[in-house]
């Protein structure tokens, strides 16, 4: 073989190892993901626990419609909310000022998963499919026992309806609501919910 063509082959070969090296080291640097479903919820910002790459302007086309930009996210789909401790709430409702039962994981349970402490001083921003935003602090999310409710009575709740994600509390039974009208108690509660972004105060 001649001397020259064997190191440009050795060359080659080790240009060739060095990537393959690279690539690994990426799949290995990449956060993995466990999910079994689609994503139904996404938490970034000033989080640790990240379970998915940054924001993807050709897939993630909602989010970017929204402005929202990270490097990384906590995503989780329906089973992962389902494997979370489960909270029930009655409150009265202001679309028929009736109670209903709402389940789900309390948001501060949510966040715990995606590595913001119970006590970070926190504020959140609540992003809802038709682009409604709610600024709430974490303090204010555990004072009011908010859920990342995912069932209305039983039933899943479904896109087009409430959900598949609604933040919510039960106004009844707090203070901070008691005295206002029905129409008042939930404008911190946006139905179709489906990311947060917590951000340092």
């Amino acid at each position: 073989m001649n001397k020259r063509n064997f190191v440009a082959a050795g060359v080659g070969l080790a240009g060739l190892w060095g990537a393959a090296s690279a690539s690994q080291a990426a799949q290995k640097a990449a956060p993995k993901t466990a999910l079994r479903g689609p994503a139904l919820l996404t938490v970034s910002g000033a989080i640790t626990q990240p379970n998915r790459g940054a924001l993807d302007t050709t897939i993630d086309q909602m989010m970017g419609k929204h402005g929202i930009q990270f490097n990384a996210a906590y995503a989780l789909d329906a089973a992962a909310l389902q494997r979370m401790p489960q909270v029930t709430i009655r409150p009265t409702l202001e679309y028929d000022a009736k109670r209903h039962t709402l389940q789900g994981p309390l948001l501060t349970t949510v966040l715990a998963a995606a590595g913001v402490p119970a006590n970070s001083p926190v504020q959140l921003v609540l992003r809802a499919v038709d682009g409604y935003t709610v600024n709430i602090s974490l303090a204010d999310a555990h004072a009011y026992r908010m859920l990342v409710a995912t069932h209305i009575d039983g039933q899943p709740m479904a896109l087009g309806g409430l959900g598949p994600q609604w933040a919510v509390y039960d106004a009844d039974v707090l203070p901070a609501f008691q005295g206002k009208t029905l129409k008042e108690r939930f404008a911190l509660c946006p139905w179709g919910l489906y990311h947060i972004d917590v951000q340092k105060a």
